[in-house]
């Protein structure tokens, strides 16, 4: 089956999330600058989230790119992908008005610890559909920024019980790390074309 319906339907499930944080955002009362002061952890807590949501779509774009067809197994791969990116706005939402506390700021790193396993199971379906020969597998290969981001997420949560605002800083880190994309996958089509 092609590719392009999964990337028509992600791309506008990423859409729907974008639009949904950004409705959170709401207007401060006053119409001074300091009515902004109170608003600024939940402004914070969507640039973060937006960046992040734009890492995932961005490489997701790259990913699917290097993919010729999808099966059944990616589907529903990127469907658990999908599922966890979904809950974004929640945990932004939460973490955003609840600054500095610890269960939001813990939840907020699960949900980032899913959805990169997400994004790496959607990689290993990929991968073994169009086999360990195939342009993406060796696009992709082993890439230590995936598990160290795995690694940072999952030190985190636990981190976020006794430090909340040092879990924030591993969170907004490896969002800098991945804010330049993979070029992996489009060295690979290069090379292969």
């Amino acid at each position: 089956m092609t590719k392009d319906r999964l990337e028509a339907f992600s791309d506008g499930v990423i859409a729907i999330i974008i639009t949904i944080m950004v409705l959170e955002l709401r207007p401060p009362h006053g119409t001074d600058l300091e009515s902004l002061r109170p608003m600024l952890p939940v402004f914070l807590s969507y640039v973060l989230s937006f960046v992040y949501v734009g890492i995932y779509w961005n490489n997701h774009h790259h990913l699917l790119q290097a993919a010729d067809s999808v099966t059944g197994r990616v589907l529903w791969s990127n469907l658990y992908l999908l599922f966890w990116l979904s809950l974004f706005p929640l945990v932004t939402a939460w973490v955003g008005e609840n600054h500095g506390e610890p269960v939001p700021t813990a939840l907020y790193g699960v949900v980032l610890l899913m959805a990169a396993s997400g994004y790496q199971v959607l990689e290993s379906a990929l991968i073994a559909h169009h086999g360990r020969d195939s342009t993406l597998a060796a696009a992709v290969g082993r890439s230590g920024k995936e598990w160290l981001s795995t690694g940072a997420y999952a030190a985190a949560v636990p981190l976020a019980f006794l430090r909340p605002w040092l879990a924030q800083l591993v969170y907004v880190s490896v969002a800098a790390m991945w804010f330049i994309p993979d070029r992996r996958i489009e060295a690979a089509l290069r090379r292969g074309n």
